[in-house]
């Protein structure tokens, strides 16, 4: 007699996927955030790229207005464009002095830019007066421009290292003057007539 061969039944709970009743399990699903495994690369596989460094941004430049009136020393790290004016001394990576603005005291910066007034020493790895620019005082720089239309009134000294403290120009030796002899002058004709006479006649 032949047998009909039954249709295999799967146990309820067996397959991952199905539940006791028969219904299917929902599967989880992998969120945008969640990463894959890193797949195994191969001897002769190219190395995955490292990823860029972000890039970031210069930060501006601190703009002191033209309203502004500032007494006492300013230092900063970045830049800073003055339209105001300042009574103290100034340093920073940057200095741009406005047309507008005047300075009284020491300028020190890498690159520094006058439009403006200055009255008092500059140091500066670039130095640039351009054609508004009126400057007294000394500069001590490593590279300079002057444009024509530009005044100033001072002395120029190149080194090699001008933000350095110790790159002041050295002051001027005064030397004294000495004292000019006295001379004595001989005495009129007249006296020595008078004086060559005896008491006698």
């Amino acid at each position: 007699m032949f047998s009909r061969k039954g249709k295999t039944q799967t146990t309820p709970g067996t397959r991952p996927d199905v539940g006791p009743a028969g219904n299917p399990v929902p599967q989880p699903r992998l969120s945008p955030d969640t990463k894959a495994a890193p797949t195994q690369q191969g001897p002769h596989s190219a190395p995955a790229a490292a990823p860029a460094p972000p890039h970031k941004a210069k930060p501006r430049a601190s703009i002191l207005s033209t309203d502004i009136f500032l007494e006492g020393d300013l230092r900063t790290t970045g830049g800073i464009q003055i339209e105001g004016t300042i009574k103290g001394d100034v340093r920073a990576h940057m200095i741009t002095v406005g047309e507008t603005a005047k300075v009284t005291g020491v300028v020190v910066a890498d690159d520094v830019v006058v439009n403006g007034k200055v009255e008092g020493m500059i140091r500066g790895v670039k130095v640039r007066l351009t054609s508004s620019a009126h400057v007294v005082g000394d500069i001590i720089h490593k590279t300079i421009a002057i444009e024509s239309g530009a005044r100033f009134d001072g002395k120029v000294s190149r080194r090699e290292k001008p933000l350095d403290d110790n790159a002041e120009p050295s002051p001027r030796k005064v030397q004294a003057k000495r004292p000019e002899p006295v001379r004595t002058q001989p005495a009129p004709a007249a006296n020595r007539h008078e004086r060559s006479k005896s008491p006698d006649g």
